[in-house]
């Protein structure tokens, strides 16, 4: 059974009513329902609404409300049908009511870590003492060997067009159909040995052969520029993620260390862990 097939043939079951009109003054506490003497409230019925699939959200009111009156009454009515949990049963209501907790928690940890305020700081600080950026507009020939590659940087000092031998020879075929192009890189996108021979070489000769695991490169750096500098827009997300992270983290060693804790458990096989007889 799906976790919502109750609410499938509630609504199935629907005759169209008149939605029902709640008195002004409502609030999650008002009951809408009992089940021998246990209250289903309309806040019960809200917080499940939210969790609806998409396809439940646009119903119709009247649809809606009467579908999920069901559903919970009817999972009620189930639930006090179970006189005896299993340690599983018992140990997963647990856990679920833990983790959905400590979810809320994080989520006000989230809400007071990630301002415009905070932001600004973070941009400010990452940018703070960081050296100008070089970026880099080159092309490169990739061969196997480093007589082919010395044989083909000779082509090119005897006047072949460095990207007619690159459609030619470069086993790069990605690049090589470009004429080796390889478009504006920055540091920490290239392979070392290749990084390192860019940043060596002079704009518009040919250096090489350099060797790294793809082969032997020619690299003819055809252009230098300064990087510009990532607004704050373009970094949104990951500073944010960022003091997400950290204010998580913070939160968590503090509440931690302020309790008190003991791990007697430490001392316990860990290949118990294995033993699913153990909550059956």
């Amino acid at each position: 059974m799906t976790k919502y097939a109750g609410f499938w043939s509630s609504v199935a079951a629907i005759v169209f009513l008149a939605a029902p009109v709640l008195a002004e003054g409502e609030t999650a506490a008002t009951v809408v329902a009992t089940v021998n003497g246990t209250n289903i409230t309309l806040g019960h019925m809200i917080a499940l609404k939210e969790t609806l699939p998409e396809q439940y959200q646009t119903l119709p009111d009247d649809v809606l409300f009467k579908g999920i009156l069901d559903q919970l009454v009817q999972q009620e009515a189930l639930a006090q049908s179970v006189k005896d949990l299993s340690a599983r049963d018992s140990a997963n209501i647990e856990n679920d009511r833990r983790g959905y907790v400590s979810g809320v928690a994080i989520q006000g940890i989230v809400q007071t870590a990630v301002t415009d305020e905070a932001l600004q700081a973070a941009y400010e600080a990452r940018f703070k003492d960081a050296a100008p950026q070089t970026e880099y507009n080159a092309s490169h020939i990739l061969v196997e060997t480093e007589e082919k590659a010395n044989l083909l940087k000779q082509e090119v000092a005897d006047g072949a067009a460095f990207a007619e031998v690159a459609k030619a020879n470069s086993t790069d075929t990605g690049s090589g159909a470009n004429g080796g192009d390889l478009g504006w890189f920055g540091l920490g996108m290239m392979v070392k040995p290749f990084e390192d021979a860019v940043i060596a070489a002079k704009v518009g000769e040919v250096t090489g052969p350099i060797k790294s695991d793809f082969g032997y490169h020619l690299i003819l750096v055809k252009e230098t520029r300064v990087a510009a500098k990532p607004t704050l827009d373009e970094l949104r997300d990951e500073l944010a993620a960022e003091l997400e992270s950290a204010a998580i983290k913070a939160k968590v060693d503090e509440l931690t260390a302020a309790a008190a804790v003991t791990k007697p458990g430490e001392a316990i096989n860990p290949a118990l862990l294995k033993n699913t007889a153990l909550i059956d």
